[in-house]
């Protein structure tokens, strides 16, 4: 479809989707480049500067973009298969044309990003849980556990472990009504409906958002931490306050075969608390007095856990001798504060 043709076509449809011509524009602009800043779209576009961010906010309120309120904002391209998804009607080689023009978003290299609606935190939330690789620790609404059922059994037949909060307590089914063992390897159950909804995969890759910003469009906000360690703080809250008042629903060890990844030490140290195997770790973090990163390996000497099962901690004995005390997040009596353990089997 040539350029003036496609504008046309989509000014048609735009008319149903309240489009106007700055809108149009802007909206080609964005899929052919997939992230832009608002000068860059005016640059590259016929828009005044000042129309600028009233005509991505009202894509952004339609589903056709992405808008991080980061410093400058970035307006990020939404594949347009799911952006015209909802709509019967005969957009199919429109949207085709637009699909060979369509530029994926990179992930971006802000390390904190705040973003707005329903559906967009929706859209992150299942990437988080689509992505993680050997760990996933969620806090969910019951209606978004059917709603991200499958994908949540699709990582657990991939060996993910999967830590499932759910809440309101009052609204989840019981062990004896639903099989969460197809889709997570530890349940539990909190009281309140102030329960926050989010999702850490593998650590350093998270949401946090309050669960009415999940429920309808408003001034809600979800905040995204990419691959960073900041991502701590969301896997650090959860670990603790949140997992910590909750009441287990089910709970099974893990049956992988060695070796395993781990991102929260309360998990790993559930694990191995009273196996005999001798074992050895290599745990990657930083040093808890200077900050600098660390990479240890040694032999598994002893296994700490509080009466909560929230606090945690391993000591490995390495190849000159050492002994060298290893904590979670935001450890301090400890060695190191360890990002990631690998555990195996010693040689």
């Amino acid at each position: 479809m040539a350029d003036e043709e496609l504008q046309r076509t989509l000014a048609d449809v735009g008319a149903h989707f309240d489009f106007g011509e700055y809108e149009t524009e802007a909206y080609i602009t964005v899929l052919e480049h997939g992230r832009l800043t608002a000068s860059e779209i005016a640059d590259k576009t016929d828009i005044p500067q000042p129309r600028v961010y009233d005509t991505v906010r009202s894509l952004a309120e339609h589903g056709f973009v992405e808008i991080h309120e980061s410093r400058p904002m970035q307006v990020v391209a939404i594949d347009p298969t799911e952006a015209f998804g909802d709509v019967q009607t005969t957009l199919d080689e429109l949207v085709e044309d637009l699909e060979r023009r369509y530029t994926a978003p990179s992930k971006g290299s802000e390390a904190v990003s705040l973003i707005k609606s329903r559906r967009t935190i929706l859209r992150y939330l299942e990437d988080v849980i689509t992505t993680a690789e050997y760990e996933l620790m969620l806090s969910l609404t019951p209606d978004l556990l059917a709603r991200f059922e499958e994908e949540l059994a699709d990582r657990r037949d991939e060996g993910v472990t999967i830590d499932l909060l759910l809440a309101p307590a009052a609204t989840v089914p019981g062990a004896d009504e639903y099989d969460y063992t197809r889709i997570a390897s530890a349940v539990r159950a909190r009281r309140g409906v102030t329960t926050p909804v989010a999702a850490v995969a593998d650590g350093d890759y998270s949401i946090y958002t309050a669960r009415e910003a999940i429920q309808e469009d408003g001034d809600r906000y979800g905040v995204i931490f990419n691959r960073t360690e900041l991502g701590f703080l969301v896997s650090g809250f959860l670990n603790t306050v949140v997992w910590g008042s909750a009441t287990t629903l089910m709970e099974r060890l893990d049956d992988r075969p060695y070796p395993r990844r781990y991102a929260s030490i309360r998990r790993c140290v559930q694990e191995l608390d009273g196996v005999d195997d001798a074992l050895d770790v290599t745990v990657h973090g930083r040093d808890v007095e200077t900050g600098e990163r660390r990479t240890v390996e040694g032999e598994l000497v002893d296994v700490a856990v509080g009466p909560d099962q929230v606090t945690a901690s391993i000591t490995i004995r390495t190849a000159d001798g050492a002994e060298v005390a290893v904590g979670g997040q935001a450890a301090a009596f400890e060695d190191i504060e360890a990002s990631e353990l690998v555990v195996s089997t010693e040689a």
